[in-house]
C-alpha cells in the first residue's frame, strides 16, 4: 500500500480523488493538506496550512506519491497574479517539497492547450507549471489535460454551466477532445496515475478521460 499526498481535496476534481483514495485498498494513508480542516476519516491525514507559507520540513511530506488536483480561475482568485500563485507557485513548492521528502511519482491536473509559447495566458500557465514539474526529477510525471469540466464547484460559475448546458446538448457531434470531462473519471485516472507510478514522462489528453 502506497501513503499519497492529495493537494486541492476541496475542489471539484479533489473531492472525487480523496473519496477514491480513501476507499482504496491500494493506499494505507492520505496526507490532504487543506486551508480548512476536512471531516475526519481513519486513513485522513489532514494538516491545516497556509500554503504562502508552506512547512518544508513538516513530517508529513514524507509520501510515497502526490496526486495534484489544485487549481483555481482567474475570476475566482481575483487578478492573473492571484491566480498564478495558486496554479503555478502553489503546485510547484508542493511537488518541490514531497520531492524532497522521497516522493518519485506525480501527478497533476492540468488543462486542455497547456502551452509554454501559448498567448493565452491561461494556458501558458499551466505549460510552465507542467515544463517546471518536468525538471523537478520525478521517477513518474503524469500530465491530465482535461477540457470543460462537468459537475457542480462550490462557486457559482455562470459561464461555466453555460458551457457546460452547451456542450453537454451537442454531445457526441463534437470532436471527442471537445466534449465535457466527467470529474470522477478524472478523479480515477489521476489517482490510478499516482499509484500506478509508471516511469517516464505521460501525457493524458481529454479524449482519453472520458467515459
Amino acid at each position: 500500500m502506497k501513503r499519497v499526498l492529495l493537494a486541492g481535496a476541496t475542489g471539484l476534481v479533489g473531492q472525487a480523488t480523496l473519496q477514491r483514495a480513501l476507499a482504496s485498498t491500494a493506499v494505507s494513508e492520505v496526507v490532504a493538506p487543506t486551508r480548512r480542516p476536512l471531516p475526519a476519516h481513519p486513513k485522513l491525514l489532514n494538516p491545516v496550512v497556509d500554503f504562502d507559507a508552506l512547512p518544508g520540513d513538516a513530517a508529513w511530506w514524507q509520501v510515497d506519491a502526490v496526486a495534484c488536483a489544485l487549481g483555481t480561475t482567474i475570476r475566482d482568485a481575483g487578478s492573473r497574479e492571484a491566480f498564478r500563485r495558486v496554479d503555478h507557485d502553489f503546485c510547484l513548492a508542493i511537488a518541490r517539497h514531497a520531492h524532497a521528502h522521497g516522493a518519485q511519482a506525480f501527478a497533476v491536473v492540468s488543462a486542455l492547450g497547456a502551452d509554454p509559447a501559448s498567448r493565452l495566458f491561461y494556458s501558458r500557465t499551466k505549460g510552465e507549471v507542467e515544463q517546471a514539474l518536468g525538471r523537478i526529477g520525478f521517477d513518474s510525471l503524469t500530465l491530465l489535460r482535461p477540457g470543460l469540466l462537468g459537475g457542480r464547484r462550490t462557486q457559482h460559475r455562470a459561464g461555466e454551466r453555460w458551457a457546460q448546458r452547451l456542450l453537454g446538448a451537442l454531445g457526441p457531434a463534437l470532436p471527442r477532445r471537445c466534449r465535457v470531462v466527467p470529474p470522477a473519471r478524472v478523479a480515477a485516472v489521476l489517482l490510478d496515475a499516482t499509484l500506478e507510478a509508471r516511469p517516464g514522462h505521460h501525457v493524458v489528453p481529454s479524449e482519453q478521460l472520458l467515459d
